[in-house]
């Protein structure tokens, strides 16, 4: 152990042999200071409730004998550490792979602080272990939602200019992904409600019509895209196309095909921002226009074309075009703080797009090569129905 200070921050709930072997492996670095996430944090982030206290959380963390000296975060959000990163200014911040995000190395940077991401390595005779595969065992494995191109061509108030198609694919949950991520985590909520912790046995597509009646009871204000609750349900990479004025698709097609599925895991990685503000305002000054409608519907039809025939630099250019119509037709999707992120991968990558209707959540990656430090992603396969 060297004379630096080393500090590292998160949830640590449902204490587990990969946190101590996280902690293990940061005491080579230096003495290890810990920060935990409140209660009220992970709340916040997650959408769930913590198994263990933060008191409870914090009387174990210090208990372990890699960790100098450990406290409850002071801040909220993503960065609730920052305040107290700044009074104790360590010599290194580590994080694991599942822990990074450019916003943490960015302040790390502005701080003059060393940023290390470590791999996730269990102790050598002991199973790999994480906080979300123990909470499958004992929670829910419901999935979660990526749409990939043609956001927002589910609402009639785009698909009434001009008739077109989106695309999403259905993924495991290996992590627990932030909330108001636009990975379409309140619809989530509603499974929840209306389901349990497993989805029920079905036709997928009649599951999903079911959910999208539930998830927009009558009065509600405003209506969740059939996209949500048909690319948490149905298994694989859905392609549905809208006619005007519509809520529901006239056409889903259903792609299970394996060597799709796998090539599409191979490329696809995503890199964690941050949660959208509460009072996120994504339709605010659109611009919904024959022209910008059009361009969308063109780069969601020229998208799935390219999936299909497996053409990495087409998915990727039209994955972009599809971004670029979904940020005109809605200008408040896309800020000077997403750019400054766009802009490390710009040169790296194929592609790009920010998680659902856009204001933080996740950046989507397509990429040839594999992205370090990234969000790998399994997509949910066929069952039998």
């Amino acid at each position: 152990m060297t004379g630096k200070k080393v500090f590292v921050s998160g949830c640590f709930d449902m204490l587990h042999s990969g946190h101590v072997a996280f902690f293990k492996e940061a005491a080579r670095y230096g003495s290890v200071y810990v920060g935990i996430g409140s209660d009220k944090t992970i709340e916040t982030l997650k959408g769930r409730k913590t198994f263990h206290s933060d008191s409870e959380r914090l009387f174990m963390v210090k208990a372990i004998k890699y960790v100098t000296d450990a406290w409850i975060n002071s801040g909220d959000g993503i960065l609730d550490f920052e305040k107290d990163l700044k009074e104790m200014h360590p010599d290194i911040f580590i994080v694991n792979e599942d822990g990074h995000s450019p916003l943490k190395e960015s302040l790390c940077k502005k701080l003059d602080i060393k940023y290390k991401i470590l791999k996730r390595v269990p102790e050598p005779g002991l199973p790999s272990r994480s906080t979300t595969s123990l909470r499958g065992e004992k929670s829910n494995a419901i999935p979660y939602r990526i749409d990939l191109a043609g956001t927002w061509i589910d609402q009639p108030y785009v698909n009434s200019v001009m008739p077109g198609s989106c695309i999403t694919i259905s993924i495991e949950p290996t992590q627990e992904f932030n909330e108001r991520s636009g990975m379409a985590t309140s619809t989530r909520k509603k499974i929840l409600e209306l389901w349990g912790p497993t989805l029920p046995l079905g036709h997928p597509v009649k599951l999903a019509k079911t959910l999208f009646r539930y998830d927009n009871e009558p009065g509600k204000k405003e209506i969740s895209g059939s996209q949500d609750s048909i690319g948490l349900v149905v298994p694989g990479l859905c392609h549905f196309y809208f006619s005007k004025n519509t809520y529901w698709p006239s056409k889903i097609t259903i792609v299970d095909d394996e060597n799709i599925l796998h090539w599409l895991e191979k490329h696809i990685y995503m890199v964690t921002l941050w949660p959208r503000e509460k009072n996120y305002d994504a339709t605010g000054g659109a611009q919904i226009t024959l022209e910008n409608v059009g361009k969308l519907a063109s780069a969601a039809r020229k998208c799935y074309q390219s999936i299909s025939q497996k053409n990495l630099k087409e998915f990727g250019r039209y994955v972009i075009e599809s971004f670029e119509a979904q940020t005109t037709l809605f200008p408040n999707t896309l800020n000077n703080e997403i750019n400054t992120i766009i802009n490390q991968y710009r040169n790296k990558v194929l592609g790009w797009k920010l998680s659902g209707a856009g204001g933080g959540g996740y950046l989507i990656l397509i990429s040839e090569e594999p992205v370090e430090n990234a969000i790998r992603i399994k997509i949910r396969r066929k069952a039998d129905y």
